[in-house]
C-alpha cells in the first residue's frame, strides 16, 4: 500500500476493464514520471470524453453530435440495420468495409446473473426503429427520410450472453412481415469478442451470414 494520491490514483486505475493491480502499479508510476504536457493533454482528453462526448440519438454508439457519421451519412443503405452489443462493435465491422448499412448499439447484451435484463438493453428503441416510430434522418425542413428495414443482421458476440441475446432478438423480431432476421456466420470463435476479430475473419462472417 502506498500513501496518499498515489494508492488513491492506484485503485482507480485498476477499476478498468483489464487493467489489475499490478497493471495500474505501472500505470500509476509511469504517469509520475510524465511530462507535465503528457499529463495536461491525458487530463484534457478524459475532460472532453466527460464533457463533450454524447450518445447518437438514433443508433446508440458515441457521438460529438446529436446523430453520429454513420447516421447523418445519406450514402449508407438504412434497409440494413446491424445490432451490436457495444459500440466499440461498430467500429471492429466498419474496419471490414464489407457493411454498408447502418447499426442500433444494444448497450449490453442480456445476462442475468448481472441483472442485465431486457428492460437494461435498448431493445424497445430497436423495436420503435423497426416499426418506423423512429426517424434515421431529418432534412434540413424537418421532413423524414425513412427507410423501411428489410434485414436486421444480429451482430452479438459469439460467446454465451450474446447467443442468448440473438436468440431473444430473434423471437422478438420474427412477428415483423418483411422482416429477414440473419445471424453472423461462422467463422467468428466461440467465446471470442468482436473487437479481437482480425477484418478478414469478421468480413467473412458478414458476407456468409445465415438466416435464423
Amino acid at each position: 500500500m502506498y500513501e496518499g494520491p498515489v494508492q488513491d490514483l492506484i485503485d482507480e486505475l485498476s477499476k478498468l476493464p483489464g487493467v489489475g493491480p499490478k497493471g495500474a502499479q505501472r500505470i500509476a508510476f509511469h504517469l509520475l514520471t510524465a511530462d507535465r504536457e503528457d499529463l495536461s493533454r491525458l487530463q484534457g482528453a478524459l475532460q472532453k470524453i466527460r464533457d463533450g462526448v454524447q450518445f447518437c440519438v438514433v443508433c446508440g454508439t458515441v457521438s460529438e453530435q446529436r446523430l453520429c457519421r454513420i447516421c447523418s451519412d445519406p450514402r449508407r443503405d438504412r434497409s440494413l440495420l446491424c445490432v451490436v452489443e457495444e459500440p466499440k462493435d461498430v467500429q471492429a465491422i466498419e474496419r471490414t468495409r464489407e457493411f454498408k448499412g447502418v447499426y442500433h448499439v444494444l448497450g449490453g447484451a442480456l445476462d442475468p446473473i448481472a441483472g442485465m435484463g431486457p428492460d437494461k438493453l435498448r431493445i424497445r428503441e430497436l423495436l420503435a426503429r423497426i416499426g418506423g416510430q423512429n426517424l434515421d434522418t431529418e432534412d434540413p425542413n424537418g421532413n423524414s427520410n425513412v427507410v423501411d428495414i428489410v434485414e436486421v443482421i444480429i451482430a452479438t458476440d459469439p460467446n454465451m450472453v450474446g447467443e442468448a441475446t440473438a436468440a431473444y432478438l430473434y423471437r422478438m423480431l420474427r412477428g415483423f412481415p418483411g422482416l429477414s432476421v440473419t445471424r453472423l456466420a461462422s467463422g467468428l470463435p466461440m467465446g471470442g469478442d468482436l473487437e479481437f476479430a482480425d477484418e478478414l475473419t469478421l468480413g467473412r462472417a458478414l458476407t456468409g451470414r445465415r438466416s435464423l
